[in-house]
């Protein structure tokens, strides 16, 4: 009996039938049901037949040097799994009660057995942290590790990542990357041991569509709550709009590019995309990373401003159409003369800043505050980061108006 057989299981007078997972445990059974939640049962307690032996060949070696490969069928795809931790990849720390990230790429394949037969997998361990621990350094790394396992033949890359900051690094690669294969973030909302786990549906669908036709930065998660299917949102748009649901993420301003069946296992893009192979392959790393993203509120601070003179780069979440306190006005023009871009965007869900329609609005773009339109205040962060690195000063107010990964849209039209 090991992982990955189909199980039989009678305890108690209820019966269980499903794939036998990994357990934390001597003593306790982990069985996934095929309804996708987990039961936990007690060894002693349970008698169990082995309805089929190695439903899934999980078997893997490591390389040695934090990867591993997981030989199927040759005449399938190659997908390269890179793990940088989250809840997808974690499980309950029985001493605390507490989620921890200790999985590596390999432990998840294990974990989600599902995966095994869709795909050539090789995997890779980048960072094992919880996402609220990521850094730009570690995007700069993922971002050398994807581009390395495209080089090397991958037709497609899943990113397992936490979900309370998956769509900085999701956008921050959009910008580091041209890449002519899929890249697709997925996560899960709750962990493996837990009940209702998202982790098998969106790492499946997350599998599925790197195998697609859209070469794009993509976060695939839940789109509802049941497992039924999952959205496709493009990394630069796309926000986490709920602590805990499993249909968390959502895209800001239009509808996702697609979504990705379960059962069926069909990708369906609703929107235009970039098509696979129509980038070479690029890598623009350099981050510029002392950039700040302020949030005005009434009765701010304006202190808290002045002392941000010294930053490479402004973001500031402004009010409705993209306003300030009148106040604050000099304070951005004197950063702008002495060098600091300052980026206006909304503090909205949705719509775009336009500066020009009331007085404070006229007194910023005279000031020579930047609008960014319908880009959101976390990509529009990472844009700025990325600007300053990789163009000219002199070319970083265009650069930020200018749509360069989806980020931002011509104009604001209701979509529902």
């Amino acid at each position: 009996m090991n992982p990955g057989d189909r199980v039989h299981v009678v305890r108690g007078g209820t019966e269980y039938e499903g794939v036998l997972m990994p357990s934390t445990t001597a003593d306790r059974l982990v069985v996934k049901l095929d309804g996708g939640y987990n039961v936990g049962i007690d060894r002693a307690e349970a008698e169990l037949d082995v309805l089929e032996s190695n439903v899934y060949d999980v078997e893997g070696a490591r390389d040695g040097e934090g990867g591993s490969e997981i030989q199927f069928d040759e005449a399938l795809p190659t997908v390269s799994l890179i793990s940088t931790g989250g809840t997808i990849a974690s499980t309950v720390d029985y001493r605390t009660g507490a989620v921890t990230a200790q999985f590596d790429a390999e432990d998840v394949l294990r974990a989600v057995p599902d995966l095994a037969g869709r795909a050539n997998y090789r995997g890779r361990v980048v960072a094992n942290i919880l996402s609220e621990n990521m850094t730009p350094d570690v995007w700069q790394e993922l971002a050398g590790a994807v581009h390395e396992e495209i080089e090397a033949g991958a037709d497609g890359v899943v990113v397992m990542h936490g979900t309370d900051t998956m769509q900085f690094t999701a956008s921050a690669l959009a910008f580091i990357l041209d890449t002519p294969v899929p890249v697709v973030f997925t996560g899960s909302q709750r962990s493996a041991d837990r009940p209702s786990s998202d982790n098998v549906m969106n790492a499946v669908c997350a599998v599925e569509a790197a195998k697609a036709d859209c070469a794009e930065v993509l976060v695939c998660m839940h789109a509802t709550e049941s497992d039924d299917r999952c959205a496709l949102h493009r990394s630069t748009r796309v926000r986490k709009n709920h602590t805990s649901r499993r249909n968390a993420f959502e895209t800001v301003g239009a509808e996702p590019l697609g979504v990705v069946d379960y059962d069926d296992e069909t990708v369906d893009f609703r929107r235009s995309y970039d098509e696979r192979g129509a980038a070479d392959l690029a890598i623009h790393p350099g981050l510029e990373t002392e950039v700040e993203l302020v949030k005005f509120t009434p009765g701010m601070s304006f202190d808290r401003v002045e002392r941000l003179a010294d930053a490479a780069g402004l973001v500031v979440e402004g009010t409705g159409l993209g306003h300030v306190h009148t106040d604050l006005v000099p304070t951005f023009r004197e950063m702008v003369e002495s060098g600091t871009p300052v980026v206006m965007t909304s503090q909205c869900i949705e719509g775009r800043v336009c500066d020009r329609v009331y007085d404070t609005g006229r007194d910023l773009l005279d000031a020579g505050v930047i609008e960014a339109g319908d880009t959101l205040p976390g990509t529009a962060k990472v844009k700025l980061m990325w600007a300053l690195a990789n163009v000219a000063p002199e070319s970083v107010p265009e650069t930020m108006r200018t749509p360069l990964a989806g980020e931002l849209t011509d104009r604001s039209t209701p979509w529902q």
